[in-house]
């Protein structure tokens, strides 16, 4: 966890200091670059972080701001690391902990009053890169200014949600989270759930993620549940909740024994399994312990959900009397622990939602119930109702719209505004309180202030269609008639996976050619408009930007991107090359400008081999390093603050007198180069690294790459590679196998090798 933390602040690009005993600390960061999920975001982080022992390196302390200590969970062990500390430490740095089980009284007991000034309890999340949440617990002695630096530092630096906890058991989402799966694992057993039907139920249904609770304990490894609920048993007031779960569980305790440990392990409640030479996904029986062949869900309740939380709860089925007996228990239990263990329920629900990945926290859940409703239901069970549930059920609900925006209620009876860090924009924030300047199916155009308009993709997964592209260019329209920059925006969990392949297949299927022609021709328009827009146009992408969503991006004046966005341009896999301006705007990246005595070839190999092993980052540095993204793009490390960072740099760019880039003339080697990449096309198709399609795809993309039938001393425009690429697109759509990569994907999710 050290190491990992570690990892976060160097991704951060602050110099980190790794101590641990003997050479432990040197192993640990040899480990971060093989790691996966990959706990770097770039090559260039792990030169920010030094390793050293506790023994001979204790003294360099005195140049560090914040010491992190993640040692063993145990209040000894911990107070010995921090008398060693003292003496060496800067005076009013700060120091933490990131303990998640033990209370910051007792880490503090005894401990001189120099330490109690500068220390807290920050508790990260595992992994510290993919997880948002960090829980900070400060006590009676800690200086405000202490926990003010860390929250910012955490906030602005390293992309945490901050939220303050009491200095209660669990703190926030651990107290409730624990709760909510042993309630699950209980239910499912009672109600004779199998692990697939009680994951699916679960999940998605219930805005969690699609791992539910099994497939979660396997995540983080099934030896630990034992510990963690020991601890909070042992902590927890007898009379608390959580102690009326019961936690006897054989075949948990047998699986820990046989090394049953979940992913880290032999496997957990799911293992994979090879038969007949494929590997099989296997789910253990609750009832006997067995391994069989993991089968969807046919739960009715599952399909219910879709029509909202309470028609989950409220389904007669073995799934919809699973998600009550859980829901309400876990939904009862956090509202009866505000403010014992947080302040508001805003802080509960920010906790589970970037602890958890929850779509929803607890309370938003009540209101989505109902919370008149849930109280009732509560009420005609039996079950006591918490007072602050109870308040809501009087006063409508934990969440109210007002034409300020949304208020929360307080534990007087009151609604008082939900504030923002400074320097966050919420686009959802935006939509409550306005109406759109433009919209269709697929896409909107907001006024986010000052100025500057902001298109947002709300298709599904946002995949770009003609709807989409009309879009952008009517926001070009609406920006140049009275704004001054556009910014290409939205909070949904990508950016943009691309253009509609669905649509494209259709019309593939019925022949409808000209359709197709028109798509490219409509998209290849948008993009330069996009590009020679006489504002700035600022992307402003998380997650995923593939495809079409990376050709919009790379069409954009600028780029200011959440580090967590992954950018490439996979079209091969789908069997067709990028049609939007991709491979043009690639070769732009990659050329190595008109007097390098290389000449060309060098980034004619360079795009190639990028686009036709459809080459993603895994950050938005190393998009940077990839090209995708300029050396002078932006990168926000919290997503809160994407919007408001983008325009922050439209308005820059503004301000300092922003004008288009001038058209580029290429000279490309044309059939010269054409030769190369086939040469080593063949290459890799006799080595079986090629297959029959990749090498026809392959070709294409070198034809486009290589500027046609062109000669090295012509000038090529940034038209002719579009049409290059629009010749290409095609000629690859009217065959089978691409048309059979198409289906696939759509059908799977996954490219079909042919």
């Amino acid at each position: 966890m050290g190491s990992g933390i570690a990892a976060q602040i160097a991704n951060a690009g602050v110099p980190v200091l790794l101590l641990d005993k003997g050479d432990i600390a040197k192993a640990a960061l040899e480990r971060l670059g093989k790691a996966e999920p990959a706990p770097l975001m770039s090559r260039s982080a792990a030169k920010l972080i030094e390793a050293g022992n506790i023994e001979d390196d204790l003294a360099k302390l005195g140049g560090v701001d914040w010491i992190i200590e993640a040692v063993a969970e145990r209040p000894d062990i911990k107070q010995e690391l921090y008398r060693k500390i003292e003496p060496s430490r800067k005076p009013g740095s700060i120091l933490s902990s990131n303990t998640s089980t033990l209370p910051l009284k007792m880490l503090m007991a005894g401990m001189p009053t120099s330490i109690q000034r500068d220390f807290c309890i920050t508790h990260f999340f595992n992994p510290p890169r993919y997880m948002r949440l960090m829980e900070i617990v400060g006590g009676p002695e800690t200086k405000p200014e202490a926990m003010a630096a860390i929250t910012a530092f955490a906030d602005e630096k390293l992309g945490k949600v901050v939220v303050k906890a009491k200095d209660t058991p669990g703190f926030i989402a651990n107290r409730i989270g624990v709760f909510w799966i042993q309630a699950a694992v209980n239910a499912a057993r009672n109600l004779d759930l199998t692990v697939d039907e009680a994951d699916a139920v679960m999940g998605k249904p219930i805005g969690a993620p699609k791992t539910g609770v099994f497939g979660l304990m396997d995540i983080v490894g099934l030896d630990l549940q034992p510990h963690v609920d020991a601890s909070l048993r042992m902590a927890l007031s007898k009379d608390d909740a959580y102690q009326s779960l019961p936690s006897d569980f054989p075949l948990l305790t047998k699986m820990i024994t046989d090394g049953y440990t979940g992913r880290k392990g032999k496997g957990g409640f799911y293992h994979l399994n090879t038969a007949g030479g494929k590997k099989l996904k296997e789910s253990i029986s609750l009832k006997t312990g067995e391994y069989a062949a993991s089968t969807p869900s046919k739960l009715e309740s599952v399909d219910a959900a879709k029509a909202g939380l309470r028609a989950l709860v409220t389904h007669k089925d073995r799934g919809g009397q699973f998600a009550w007996a859980v829901l309400s228990k876990m939904l009862a239990y956090a509202a009866s622990l505000v403010p014992e263990i947080a302040d508001t329920a805003v802080d509960v629900d920010l906790a589970m939602k970037a602890g958890f990945n929850w779509k929803h926290g607890p309370f938003e859940m009540i209101d989505r119930l109902g919370a008149g409703w849930f109280a009732e239901r509560l009420a005609s069970e039996g079950v006591a109702v918490p007072p602050l549930l109870a308040l809501a059920a009087a006063k409508g609900g934990f969440y109210k719209p007002t034409h300020e925006g949304i208020v929360q209620l307080d534990a007087d009876g009151s609604y008082k505004p939900i504030t923002r860090q400074s320097g966050t924009l919420l686009l959802s924030d935006i939509k409550r309180l306005a109406t759109p300047l433009a919209r269709n199916g697929s896409a909107s155009v907001w006024d986010v202030g000052d100025g500057v308009a902001c298109v947002e993709f709300h298709s599904k997964m946002n995949t770009l269609d003609p709807d989409s592209l009309t879009m952008l260019m009517q926001a070009l329209e609406i920006a140049r008639r009275g704004m001054k920059a556009l910014v290409i925006h939205n909070e949904g969990e990508n950016f943009s996976v691309g253009a509609n392949i669905g649509l494209a297949l259709f019309a593939a299927n019925i022949g409808l050619w000209p359709t197709l022609d028109q798509l490219i021709a409509q998209g290849q328009a948008v993009m330069k408009a996009l590009k020679y827009a006489p504002f700035p146009v600022v992307g402003a992408p998380s997650g995923m930007a593939l495809g079409g969503g990376c050709e919009v991006l790379l069409h954009c004046a600028a780029v200011q991107a959440h580090a967590e966005t992954y950018v490439g341009l996979v079209e091969t896999g789908v069997g067709i090359v990028p049609g939007w301006g991709g491979c043009k705007e690639m070769l732009i990246r990659h050329s190595p400008g008109p007097r390098d005595p290389k000449g060309p070839m060098p980034g004619v190999m360079a795009a190639f081999e990028q686009i036709s092993l459809a080459k993603v980052s895994k950050s938005a540095a190393e998009a940077k390093e990839m090209k995708y993204l300029r050396r002078s793009d932006g990168i926000t490390m919290n997503r809160d603050r994407l919007l408001a960072d983008a325009k922050a740099l439209a308005l820059k760019l503004v301000a300092e007198g922003y004008k288009p880039p001038a058209p580029i003339e290429l000279h490309l080697p044309g059939p010269t180069a054409r030769a190369a990449l086939g040469l080593a096309i063949d290459g890799f198709a006799r080595q079986g690294l090629a297959l029959p399609h990749d090498v026809v795809v392959a070709g294409h993309l070198a034809d486009v790459l290589s500027g046609g039938a062109t000669d090295i001393v012509d000038a090529v425009s940034e038209d002719q590679i579009c049409d290059l690429e629009k010749g290409a697109f095609m000629s690859l759509i009217r065959t089978l196998p691409t048309l059979a990569r198409m289906e696939v994907m759509l059908s799977t999710g996954k490219p079909l090798r042919n």
